[in-house]
This record gives structure tokens, C-alpha cells and sequence, in this order.
């Protein structure tokens, strides 16, 4: 696919990584040419310097015959006009834009072929939020992916010796919880190597386990691999910006919360418009501010400025003081291993949490989500099944039948309401929702070749 990506800051570098990797034709856009002189060192991939935004550099990217534009500069001004100028100039099929102002995204209406074309619109700030939202919902849990409307869900978590089923069988699984349905995807032994899961497999602690299971089963499951813990219920937002102001506003009517915001102006304005919050104006990682607001009765201390460097101190220092769980929003990729591997409990990426909304528009087939995983290693789909038995290479077939690639497996079905936890037996059928998990990136042509309907299917 012939692919523009406007933009080389974190956003736009994590897409052309994944993006470049797959034999895609890509080319980046950007007015710094340092940012695209490394990228062109690493990657294979055009560059043109210039803003995306005019009609003579989007020619010059090859905008005349592109099959999409990603526009995800940090000027949502920026990426709105280059959608539209890609749709007016060139009839650009695939239009994605990078939006992140409120004013602009609640404004739905703005974004139409009558008014700014923008096929996709996208919001990691969004994205961020939805991300962080379920991991207090389910304590303990490393990762928690919505797959068809949030029904079904993956989960990954850390094995403890205090579960139930660490040191026994996987197969023991069913036994012990014969009413609920659930499928282990995946497991990651000593950080790297992954195991894939069978009946007579056994959990070791310190697995990391990934497990696909309906919504209302998740903690359920969690209970047989680590003790579950309390659930949350006092929260501590560090930093008042897009994240930190909407996280708060979507708990305050069901957590104790409380938010930090160093400006003094925009903790006034944040107050105001939070009635059930408690906003603290100082600086996050303050020793004294932490302690008198009893850190150590802290469930989760969360740190989402914009600086990574006091995101991580502030988190350490909130471990350090005895808060529960700590979170920390960190952009750059070298720092994540080395972080979550220290006192704070769970490092979050904005460009894992945003690239499958991205990625899923690149994928070959009906392909309706994408989640990346282990550092863009590994990939969770849900496919559409199209066709029938002569036109389809999984309609009509069992499970156990499909040719599916090494490290590949089908964890759920999703038909209608219905979700089904897949088994060796289970029958796809046209329309059904599949739910995909993938050890290894390399082998998504394969399965999207396995979802695209043959030319008998009319």
C-alpha cells in the first residue's frame, strides 16, 4: 500500500516503524530535517521535507496516486487542511488525521465529506485514557484490549505462586471453573520467550499470561493465576492535561480522586470544571505534597504529564512513599523496558496504545481492530468472515482445520451477541467476529490472506 504519514515526531516514527516493516510504500512528511534524515538511516522509506499541509509537498510525496494519508503532525490545524487538500486535489481514498483538541473532536459534524473530509479521526489522548480506564478496573492486570464493543476482552497478567493455577496444567483451567469459558492466547516466560499454550502446559510464576475472555469472566480467570486484589478506590492523577483532566472527570463519580496540576491558572480552571475531584496546584513530584495527601493510602498513583522524566520520578517516588500501584505515561521506547522493570508497576506507551487504532485501516480484509503487543512484536485482530465454504478459507471450517500460520491461534468468536470461547471443534461461520492472537508480526499476510474471499464469492 502506497502510505503518506505527515508528521515525524512519536506518533508518526511508530507508524512508519510498523508500517515499513510490513512492504508498504512509505513516505514521511515533516519540516525538521534531522528528525527525517534518522528516520531514512533506519528505515526504508521515502522523505520529503516541507509542510504537509501544502498541495506542492503533498505532490512531491506522491499524493497523486497514494492510497492513504496519515496526517499526525502536532498541528491538528495542520492535519485537518492536508485531509482536505489530499481529498479536493488528489481523491485520496483513506483519510486519517491525528486530532487531539477537545473544541474539535466533540464536534463530530466537523468531520464529513460536506465539511472537513476526514475518513478517521484520531485521538491518543482518547485512546490513552480508555487504556488507563480499564487497567483500574481490573487490578493487577499488565494489559486489557476491547475487542467487538468490549465484549470480549484480552488480558495480561503477571502469574503469582498464591494462584490456584500456577505450577499445574493449563488443561486444569477448565476443571477448576467448569461454567466459565476462557482461552490462554499466549505466554511469555523470563520477559522474551513465548510458549505456546497447550492442555498439558504448566503456568510458572512470573509468566506473563495473555487470556481472551467475555467481559464478565475476566476477574474470574484473574483469581486462578495471582490472588485478586481489592479493587481500587483512591486515585492520584499527576498532571492536568488532556489525560489527566479526562481521567479524572470519567472517575470522580466512582473513585476518590484527586489531581495535581503545577500551573496555577489551569488547577483554578480544572477545579471549576470538576466539582468531584479534589485539585491540587504544586509540583508532582513534591515529597512534602505527597505525603500530605497521603500517599501510602494511595491505590493508584498515575503520573500523565507531558514530561517523561517527571512522570518516572514522580511514579518512583510515589512507590517509594507506599503508594499501591503506580503508572507512568512515557513517550520515548528506550525508557519503557527500563522503567517496568524497577519499582513502577506498569509503563504506558502512547504509541502502543494508538497504533492499532491505525493499524487497522492498513490490514488487508475486513479486519475491524488491531491491538500491537510486546513492543509492536506480536499483534491481537479481530477479522470479519466473509464468503461461504467454496469462496472462504475458514467459513465453514473447523477450527482445527484452518491453515493458520506458526504462533497464530483463534482465541473467541464473536456472532451477533453471542461470544464464543474458541475450541478445536468450533465452526466459523459467515459474518462471525474472530479474534486473532499472533506471537510474531511477520505472519499477519498470512492471516489476512486466510479473511480475503475468493473471486467465486459474489
Amino acid at each position: 500500500m502506497k502510505i503518506i504519514i505527515l508528521g515525524a515526531g512519536q506518533v508518526g516514527t511508530s507508524v512508519a516503524n510498523n508500517l515499513a516493516s510490513e512492504h508498504n510504500d512509505i513516505t514521511v512528511v515533516d519540516q525538521n530535517p534531522d528528525l527525517l534524515r534518522k528516520l531514512q538511516d533506519r528505515l526504508d522509506l521515502r522523505t520529503v521535507q516541507g509542510n504537509g499541509a501544502h498541495p506542492d509537498v503533498l505532490l512531491q510525496a506522491g499524493g497523486e496516486d497514494a492510497e492513504m494519508i496519515l496526517a499526525v503532525t502536532n498541528s491538528d490545524e495542520t492535519n485537518m487542511v492536508a485531509c482536505q487538500v489530499a481529498y479536493t486535489l488528489f481523491h485520496t481514498p483513506t483519510k486519517i488525521a491525528r486530532v487531539r483538541a477537545p473544541g474539535f473532536t466533540e464536534h463530530k459534524e466537523l468531520f464529513s465529506a460536506e465539511a472537513l473530509p476526514v475518513d478517521v479521526l484520531i485521538s491518543p489522548e482518547q485512546l490513552v485514557t480508555d487504556y488507563i480506564m480499564r487497567l483500574i478496573e481490573y487490578p493487577g492486570a499488565l494489559q486489557v484490549l476491547d475487542f467487538a464493543g468490549g465484549r470480549v476482552r484480552l488480558v495480561a497478567v503477571k502469574a503469582f505462586s498464591d494462584g490456584p493455577l500456577v505450577g499445574n496444567e493449563l488443561r486444569q483451567l477448565y476443571e477448576h471453573m467448569p461454567s466459565v469459558d476462557a482461552r490462554v492466547a499466549a505466554i511469555y516466560r523470563e520477559g522474551h520467550e513465548a510458549i505456546h499454550p497447550e492442555g498439558h502446559t504448566v503456568i510458572e510464576a512470573g509468566d506473563e499470561v495473555f487470556f481472551i475472555a467475555a467481559s464478565a469472566n475476566i476477574r474470574a480467570v484473574m483469581s486462578e493465576l495471582r490472588k485478586l486484589e481489592k479493587p481500587f478506590k483512591r486515585l492520584i492523577f499527576a498532571g492536568g492535561g488532556n489525560i489527566g483532566k479526562r481521567l479524572a472527570g470519567a472517575l470522580e463519580k466512582r473513585y476518590q480522586v484527586k489531581l495535581i496540576e503545577q500551573d496555577k491558572r489551569r488547577a483554578a480552571r480544572i477545579a471549576e470544571d470538576l466539582p468531584g475531584s479534589i485539585v491540587l496546584q504544586g509540583d508532582v513530584a513534591d515529597e512534602d505534597l505527597l505525603l500530605e495527601e497521603n500517599i501510602e493510602n494511595t491505590d493508584v498513583f498515575c503520573a500523565v504529564t507531558n514530561d517523561d522524566e517527571a512522570n518516572i520520578l514522580s511514579a518512583m517516588l510515589a512507590k517509594r512513599l507506599g503508594a499501591r500501584k503506580v503508572m507512568a505515561l512515557i513517550n520515548r521506547h528506550a525508557y519503557v523496558d527500563m522503567v517496568q522493570s524497577g519499582p513502577i508497576d506498569i509503563a504506558i506507551s502512547p504509541q502502543q496504545a494508538t497504533i492499532g487504532s491505525l493499524l487497522r485501516h492498513v490490514r488487508r480484509g475486513d479486519v475491524v481492530m488491531v491491538h500491537s503487543l510486546r513492543h509492536g512484536a506480536a499483534e491481537a485482530i479481530e477479522a470479519v468472515a466473509h464468503g461461504d465454504a467454496s469462496s472462504s478459507r475458514v467459513v465453514g471450517r473447523a477450527i482445527e482445520d484452518i491453515d493458520l500460520p506458526e504462533g497464530a491461534s483463534i482465541g473467541a468468536v464473536v456472532r451477533g451477541e453471542q461470544v464464543l470461547i474458541a475450541h478445536h471443534d468450533t465452526v466459523i461461520e459467515a459474518e462471525d467476529h474472530v479474534i486473532l492472537f499472533l506471537v510474531n508480526k511477520r505472519h499477519i499476510p498470512q492471516v489476512e490472506r486466510l479473511f480475503q474471499v475468493g473471486v467465486t464469492f459474489l
